[in-house]
């Protein structure tokens, strides 16, 4: 068999997104073929062995492609869908702010392990409903190659590879130093990047019985606002989605009673020369203080008041500040013996700025100019006032700045091992310490509450222009500055594993591996004393908020057996068992099959089982209070006509816990095929099928609502039939779906008179994903189609086109996802109208990048991300902070360049 089928099969058969895969090598390797561990099987064995679907992601194509963590590797994986990044992220209102994350199928970031050199790192420590490993703890600037693994590993890695397995394999003995400096500069403005990495390693392993390396890595990324994006504008926000803007403005909206209302209309009083016809006015209309505050008779502030555009004030892309360092020590204490050490630091700081803050008071009319000659103290006039006289204020504080915020995320892992082989035998035992600490700090723009009240109705702060310098300077004096949340997770393990041969097939020889895990998993959130006592505006004290800890001991065992049937057939067979404390234990069971008719041609299957056991969170969090998207009542509604502006709301909801919930449990299976038809072209197509049962869900608020015949149990309504809020309970209910294509198409370097020219396609069709919320319920598909929270694109697609000669190289790629229906639900309460149906665009961004080789130890590289300045597709959808687009998937950047000289001395 040619070397390319061999290391196909041994790595998948294919490149991954970015990835040349290893078969795609020219030089040949010299006999005899190292012994290595593939990600997916606990046996080393010669790389041509295994057939597991492995895609590989290698250290030049990263650097090909110009991104720089994590992160930004992973988004360009096709079957990565619906993951957190920090566009999504910029949000005041959801869990979880500054987590970057992996969503392998779209079936959940808690479904996604990620490794690090084969381990387990300390997931995102802020409790939420997502449980991952942080990517921004990652060292990216260490990573020798990615191996990704789309086939459910629960049988060998855990109860959460559910949808894969992503490992991170770092350099492990360099020697020598290498300096990488890299600039990244945007066509508009704003998300420049600057990046500087040292690298160094002394010792030979096997001359010199050691080797230490490490790697240090340094990244800035400058903030990206609104303002500097001219696309903001072409997606036409406020003609589009009026309602999804806010009703909090500079002059302040004045929210009236109906009989002070009706009060000024028998008095004379008008607005923009009409009498009144809405309960929130603004004095200032039609000018309403430009350009962030608009006249929008459409929008939030109604006919008679101003609609604030937040999208013009607010930022779309964090500044972030990122620090990695990673070392490893090898010590060869005899021929057949290492000891090894491993320690990784990260610290990534991200600032967010949202709009400026948002403040409901209340004042006398009195002070009001507008409506200080009118009597509101009149019994007319005060006949619905809880405080006579007084009036509303929805207003916006301009001159105390934007709300920010500083997002640190810590972490720490130490590892500590001893392998070897002896006899045959292989084995390797770890020890494992690693910790991720959060630390949430308001900074800016959040203020003490009750001082502000205080100054509103005092006078001292102007609701309707410039304060005086007296109220300035109490706008200054009660700014918030505090670390308002601290969280801190750790994980502790022990874990060995063994293998051998156990005997001859007519194949070769068959090997058993087994190994076991010994984890202890602890998380604890603290709020301050200052969030709690609810007096920070715009930062109020959760519901169930309070400190919390918990912690809990897993433990796991595990075997592997592969059998090599005959020249042709190779079984691997692989159980795991899971014990966790309070919840239970279970099996994971799985085997895969490979048949090679020739030396060109493999197929392969493989089937499991598996299960999630629930996180911390799911079990133990207190009640939390939030509140849903722009909803009708379909009960309200049929009492007035069915005028969404009268019995459509965002409903207060409860969020609870559950102790007693049960481990979610996977049944998924693949089939596969790889060919090589020529010397230069080799492809695979993998089917593969996932579902999952006993689910562990919320009930969505638009299920509970749209069926309330069978949940109307869980919606709580006052005396006149009107919701004061709606109950979610964690709980194991329904099932999900997910079912799609692989295919991965490598043409191998052809060389011509005018270079080498090469080529890989990488891609994934879905043609299933679609969650039951309850059992006995139909399913919901996302496929295509944007529900709730996001939504799964039918394909997405890398592809990459390399030429090289000489010195000089250069690499053309496109990313592309396809188009969906989009959310097309949400609802202006102003006038009842639901959003104009939109079917979002297909997205397909192209990068061009080059290098020159300018001597053995420079080599210079520049490109240019997004060549057609693509922007983001226009969405209506309303789950996010952000309007106007779907940030999950987008690049706000816009077209940028990049340049990075790479100096190695060895």
């Amino acid at each position: 068999m040619t070397r390319a089928v061999r290391l196909a099969i041994g790595l998948g058969a294919v490149a991954g997104i970015l990835g040349q895969p290893a078969s795609a090598q020219d030089a040949p390797l010299p006999p005899p073929l190292a012994r290595v561990e593939i990600t997916g099987s606990a046996i080393k064995r010669i790389e041509s062995e295994t057939a597991l679907p492995v895609q590989v992601i290698t250290r030049e194509e990263i650097d090909k492609v110009g991104v720089t963590t994590a992160s930004e590797i992973l988004a360009r994986l096709s079957a990565n869908v619906g993951s957190l990044t920090d566009g999504a992220s910029i949000s005041d209102g959801k869990d979880q702010r500054g987590f970057n994350s992996a969503n392998l199928r779209g079936i959940g970031t808690s479904s996604t392990l990620v490794l690090l050199n084969g381990r387990r790192m300390a997931n995102f420590a802020s409790p939420g409903d997502d449980t991952g490993v942080d990517l921004n703890n990652i060292p990216a600037a260490a990573i020798q190659r990615v191996e990704v693994l789309l086939d459910g590993a629960s049988a060998l890695y855990g109860t959460d590879a559910i949808g894969g397995v992503i490992n991170f394999i770092t350099r492990k003995d360099f020697q020598g130093v290498e300096l990488n400096a890299y600039g990244l500069k945007t066509k508009e403005g704003g998300a420049g990047k600057r990046t500087a990495t040292l690298t160094a390693g002394i010792g030979d392993v096997a001359k010199d019985g050691f080797n230490v390396f490490a790697v240090a890595d340094f990244q800035r990324t400058d903030a990206l606002s609104t303002s500097q994006r001219d696309f903001i504008n072409d997606l036409h926000i406020a003609e589009r989605l009026p309602h999804l803007l806010s009703g909090y403005t500079s002059p302040a909206n004045i929210r009236l009673t109906g009989a002070q209302r009706d009060y000024l209309n028998d008095q004379g009083f008008t607005l923009n020369g009409k009498p009144l016809t809405n309960r929130t006015i603004n004095p200032s209309v039609p000018t309403c203080n430009g350009p962030a505050n608009l006249y929008l008779p459409a929008g939030t502030g109604g006919v008679d008041a101003c609609t604030y555009n937040y999208m013009g004030d607010t930022e779309l892309y964090p500044k972030s500040e990122k620090a990695n360092f990673l070392s490893r020590g090898v010590l060869q204490i005899n021929p057949e013996n290492q000891l090894y050490a491993e320690v990784a630091l990260s610290r990534s700081k991200t600032y967010y700025a949202a709009s400026s803050a948002r403040v409901t008071g209340y004042i006398d009319y009195r002070k009001v100019p507008a409506l200080a000659k009118y009597n509101l103290l009149s019994d007319e006039a005060s006949a619905d006032d809880d405080v006579p006289g007084e009036v509303q204020l929805n207003m916006r504080l301009f001159e105390a700045g934007r709300r920010t915020s500083e997002l640190t995320s810590e972490s720490q892992r130490f590892v500590l091992g001893w392998t070897g082989s002896h006899n045959g035998w292989d084995y390797d035992v770890g020890l494992n310490h690693s910790v991720n600490v959060i630390k949430d700090r308001d900074t800016h723009g959040y203020l003490l509450y009750d001082k502000l009240m205080q100054g509103i109705s005092d006078g001292l702060i102007n609701p309707f222009g410039p304060s005086s310098p007296e109220g300035i300077a109490l706008l200054n004096s009660i700014q918030v500055n505090d670390e308002v949340r601290h969280a801190r997770g750790t994980m502790d393990s022990v874990d060995f594993k063994v293998s051998h041969p156990v005997g001859t097939l007519a194949g070769g020889d068959a090997a058993l591996a087994i190994g076991g895990e010994l984890r202890r998993e602890k998380t604890t959130f603290n709020p301050s004393a200052l969030l709690m006592s609810d007096n920070i505006n715009n930062d109020f004290a959760p519901e169930g908020g309070d400190a919390t800890a918990y912690a809990r001991n897993i433990q796991a065992v595990y075997g592997e057996l592969l059998l090599p049937l005959t020249k042709q057939w190779e079984a691997q067979v692989s159980a795991r068992y899971d014990h966790y404390q309070v919840v239970g234990g279970a099996a994971s069971p799985k085997v895969g099959v490979s048949y090679m008719p020739t030396n060109t041609m493999l197929f392969r299957a493989s089937a499991g089982r598996g299960f999630r056991a629930p996180s911390m969170t799911e079990l133990y969090r207190p009640m939390q209070v939030g509140s849903t998207a722009t909803l009708p009542d379909p009960v309200y509604c049929a009492t007035v006509d069915n005028n969404y502006a009268d019995c459509a709301d965002a409903w207060e909801v409860h969020r609870y816990s559950n102790p007693n919930l049960k481990p979610e449990k996977s049944r998924q299976f693949s089939l596969g095929m790889v060919l090589q038809p020529s010397k230069q072209v080799m492809l695979s197509l993998d089917y593969w099928n996932i579902k999952r049962t006993d689910l562990i869900a919320e009930i969505g608020d638009d299920v509970i609502l749209g069926n309330q015949a069978k949940y109307g149990n869980l919606i709580h309504r006052d005396d006149d039939g009107f919701i004061t809020y709606i109950d979610q309970f964690k709980e194991n209910r329904g099932a999900q779906k997910a079912a799609g294509l692989d295919l991965t198409i490598d043409f191998k370097g052809v060389q011509t008179w005018a270079g080498r020219f090469g080529g890989r396609l990488s891609g994934t069709y879905v043609t299933k994903s679609e969650l039951q919320y309850a059992k006995g319920d139909a399913f919901v598909s996302n496929l295509g189609r944007f529900v709730t929270d996001g939504v799964v694109q039918r394909w997405r697609h890398t592809i990459t086109f390399d030429w090289d000669k000489g010195p000089w190289a250069a690499t053309l790629s496109n990313t592309f996802s396809s188009g969906y229906e989009d959310q097309n639900s949400a609802i202006n309460t102003d006038d009842g109208t639901v959003v104009a149906a939109n079917r979002v665009k297909s997205y397909s961004l192209w990068d061009l990048t080059g290098s020159w080789q300018a001597s053995k130890a420079i080599k210079v590289r520049a490109g240019v991300q997004n060549l057609a300045d693509t922007a983001p597709p226009y969405s209506n959808q309303a789950y996010y902070f952000i309007s106007g687009y779907d940030p999950t998937y987008t690049d706000v950047r816009g077209r940028r360049f990049f340049a990075s000289v790479n100096y190695a001395f060895k």
